[in-house]
């Protein structure tokens, strides 16, 4: 009843135990952006279907893939590599589908880890809409894209274990360097194109990605934004109670907002010509 999307590039390090976490499913697609490790050969040996493109934006890369890779099934989980569904979660998935009514998406709960630590309350949000029947679902913005389902929405239990820091600081630094640059451009490009922005719909919206679209809106016309952010996650979100890991993925997250500020100017004052 469910097919797996898995997206990926030069994933080897994670592959295996994301490939092993879905391994109830008879219907695996591995989309990937042309890696140059083991990643590929590693999928195939598990009996994962290869779909390969040239990746360019989040949102554009998504969305071809939904359009063009021939699921098995009427219903598409989607995770990532450094991603891991608990047992309770595949039940629960299993059990969603078979009675799913007028919902056409589900959200699940995905808890981040750093340093053995579940970061339960330093994150903006820990709900992302994953199970979904693929005609009914879109996306949008250059990075970090907002699901877009037309239809209803439920929820499932269960755990996506999700182990971003699993290749190293370094690596992970590197991978928000890449993504400041798209979300730079993402802002320039709304400034550009004067997209409405609604203050009452960031803080009443029913729809939970509306409200998200409008709560980012938002932020980004915040003055000492990596300050306010910074503020938000240890403060406001109690990322403080997370310890010394709430702390260091605070200021990390910090930084990043950071990046995305400096990079923003950039862009304005045309130093910057193309998205790399």
């Amino acid at each position: 009843m469910i097919s797996i999307l898995i997206l990926t590039k030069n994933e080897q390090k994670d592959i295996v135990g994301c490939l092993e976490s879905v391994a109830w499913c008879d219907d695996i697609h591995l989309y990937d952006s042309y890696s140059t490790d083991d990643t590929v050969a590693i999928a195939k040996k598990y009996g994962a279907r290869v779909t390969q493109r040239s990746f360019d934006n989040w949102a554009a890369h998504q969305n071809w893939g939904l359009r063009n890779i021939h699921f098995k099934y009427p219903w598409v989980f989607y995770i990532d590599a450094d991603e891991r569904m608990s047992p309770e979660l595949i039940r629960a998935v299993q059990l969603a589908v078979q009675q799913p009514g007028a919902q056409v998406a589900f959200r699940v709960q995905r808890r981040d880890f750093f340093m053995q630590t579940w970061l339960r309350h330093a994150q903006v949000s820990a709900f992302y809409l994953r199970l979904f029947r693929p005609e009914k679902m879109r996306y949008e913005r250059l990075v970090n894209p907002v699901s877009i389902p037309d239809g209803p929405v439920g929820a499932v239990a269960g755990f996506l274990d999700h182990f971003p820091f699993s290749k190293g600081i370094s690596q992970w630094i590197e991978r928000h360097n890449s993504y400041s640059t798209f979300e730079a451009r993402q802002i320039v490009d709304n400034r550009r194109a004067n997209e409405t922005f609604s203050l009452r719909q960031a803080f009443t919206a029913a729809d939970f990605n509306a409200r998200r679209y409008h709560q980012k809106e938002l932020f980004y016309r915040f003055p000492m934004r990596p300050v306010v952010k910074f503020l938000y996650l240890y403060l406001g979100k109690r990322g403080l109670l997370d310890g010394r890991a709430g702390l260091t993925y605070s200021l990390l997250q910090a930084i990043y907002e950071y990046m995305i500020v400096l990079k923003v100017r950039e862009l304005e004052r045309g130093i910057y010509s193309t998205v790399r």
